[in-house]
């Protein structure tokens, strides 16, 4: 949604820009793409949820590096290139995957994350007057404490019965959040009492709950899988005692405070059988994965529902 080489530009003139007003000058060149994203897949998607991730990559991602992009950045925005750079290098950050992204993002710049959910909304009212069914879950991701979803949370609510109000169209929609820092699973009762699903980012999990990173622990994973160190590459198999322990805690804790509580799972794991009947087994409600793992999925799932 955000590499396109027509979206990249507003999205990096969002992350650049020096205050609010620059930045809602970007963000209000994003809204209708975004907008558009949205009204796709609501009407491919008729009668089914769409479970929508706010914003969650860190921010050097989608930064410029080479000079040629900086100049032709700075152009677009009517700065010096100097000035650009030196703005990029103040974003610098020493582990960006434990910075300023996720609901963080949301919390210091809550306009990013308010123009996500106006997008979604006014896609969903749109698509509502088509008559067709649209089932809207904003989740929020990265959540390490309740007040974190609480805030968010509050500001989400009120834009969507905002928008609800002006436009006469009724649309039920459902706010969560991704369990993906340990400590959302270890005080998941809590988070529970702001959230209407979780969905447990297992690819973070694992990075988080091990201290490795996803990026950089290829360089050596094979070797401690080889020796035995590991049974498996904790990033293609949910490790089943250690990380597998957080999630059946976040599933007890929550479903304690919310006992309908609908729970998931996104991310690779998703689509591996030993991860998938490992989920049937603590109760989740459903496995997502990359498409083309969508078939591998629904034959474990199967066989995990067999062997009940």
């Amino acid at each position: 949604m955000f590499f396109d080489p027509e979206r990249i530009g507003a999205v990096r003139e969002m992350i650049l820009a020096r205050d609010t007003p620059g930045r809602e000058r970007a963000l209000a060149k994003l809204l209708p793409i975004q907008r558009g994203d949205f009204l796709a897949i609501f009407r491919v998607m008729d009668g089914l949820p769409v479970n929508i991730r706010l914003l969650d990559p860190p921010l050097h991602e989608f930064l410029p590096h080479g000079d040629e992009e900086i100049a032709a950045l700075a152009a677009s925005m009517g700065v010096d290139a100097d000035e650009l750079r030196a703005r990029r290098d103040t974003l610098h950050e020493i582990n960006p995957m434990l910075g300023l992204r996720g609901c963080r993002l949301g919390i210091v710049y809550p306009e990013i994350y308010l123009m996500q959910v106006r997008a979604i909304m006014e896609a969903a009212c749109e698509v509502a007057r088509e008559k067709v069914r649209v089932i809207p879950e904003i989740m929020i991701p990265l959540v390490g404490h309740v007040h974190e979803l609480r805030t968010l949370r509050a500001q989400t609510d009120a834009l969507c019965r905002d928008i609800l109000a002006r436009t006469g169209v009724k649309v039920p929609y459902t706010i969560g959040t991704m369990i993906e820092v340990p400590r959302a699973a270890l005080t998941a009762d809590e988070i529970a009492t702001e959230a209407d699903f979780f969905s447990f980012g297992t690819n973070d999990l694992t990075q988080m709950g091990f201290g490795l990173s996803r990026d950089d622990a290829a360089k050596f994973l094979p070797q401690y899988v080889e020796r035995g160190i590991l049974p498996a590459d904790p990033f293609a198999v949910i490790d089943q005692r250690g990380i597998g322990e957080l999630m059946r805690i976040g599933v007890d804790k929550g479903r304690r405070t919310r006992p309908r509580l609908k729970i998931g799972i996104c991310g690779e794991h998703g689509g591996e059988p030993a991860s998938v009947a490992f989920c049937d087994r603590i109760g989740l409600d459903y496995v997502s994965c990359s498409p083309y793992r969508v078939p591998i999925a629904r034959l474990a799932a199967a066989q995990a529902a067999l062997a009940q």
